[in-house]
């Protein structure tokens, strides 16, 4: 993919963001990265959904500096740039302020793994961050934010679960593409109202057992997966 090709999808997948309804006025961001050029794109800061056009799409080198764009960058930027570092695997970073995925975070609590909805998308629940301390704020706080991520998945695989809840913040999302972070964005949020509202109806509801949990997840995403249809490996297709 050309670094014009990556900026094309980027936009395509900030817009796919915003006409999802994850993310109003200016919040929330998309990125992508060509790891052969170590360069990541990402949506301008403070630019409407409405206005935006895929020249808008900043490059960014792995280091934060700007290498291509008229624009400043998303503030979050760096917090999308540490994800790349430390996740080797990952081709597109999604962020927003979607209202169930955001309650949660608020709440400081990570989202339970109540049903075959949430297993079909996550292994297990969705991890909440702990809160920033006032050092890391002052420090370098986008930068911070992303180390607070990798901290939170120390004993986790990025792999099979591809989304955290920042504690009094919000979600992030990733994936091999920009697209896909922002489809498991989608997937997040409503996982994240279906949560609620099981709760809502039982407080003492249990999460999913474990057989069914390897089940949903695993005939979509393990080794010997079946959901879905096979593309052809010459010509990808279906």
């Amino acid at each position: 993919m050309s670094l014009s090709e990556l900026k094309e999808e980027v936009y395509k997948a900030n817009i796919r963001l915003y006409q999802s309804g994850l993310v109003i006025s200016t919040f929330g961001n998309v990125s992508g990265i060509d790891r052969g050029n170590s360069l990541v794109a990402i949506k301008p800061s403070g630019v409407s959904y409405k206005k935006l056009t895929p020249e808008d799409i900043v490059l960014v080198d792995l280091e934060g500096n700007k290498v291509e764009g008229k624009l400043n960058p998303s503030s979050d930027t760096k917090t999308h740039l540490e994800l790349y570092r430390a996740f080797s695997n990952i081709g597109g970073v999604a962020h927003t302020h979607s209202t169930y995925a955001t309650a949660w975070a608020q709440a400081k609590k990570a989202i339970p793994c109540l049903g075959t909805t949430h297993a079909d998308y996550f292994y297990g629940e969705v991890p909440c961050t702990r809160v920033i301390n006032d050092s890391c704020i002052l420090k370098d706080y986008e930068l911070e934010t992303g180390k607070l991520i990798v901290d939170t998945f120390k004993s986790k695989d990025y792999h099979y679960m591809k989304a955290v809840l920042v504690a009094c913040h919000g979600p992030f999302s990733w994936g091999e593409n920009a697209i896909e972070a922002v489809e498991v964005s989608i997937a997040l949020e409503e996982i994240a109202e279906n949560a609620l509202y099981s709760i809502l109806i039982d407080p003492n509801i249990d999460n999913i057992k474990k057989s069914l949990l390897d089940k949903h997840y695993l005939r979509k995403h393990g080794r010997g997966a079946y959901y879905g249809q096979k593309k052809d490996n010459k010509t990808g297709q279906l």
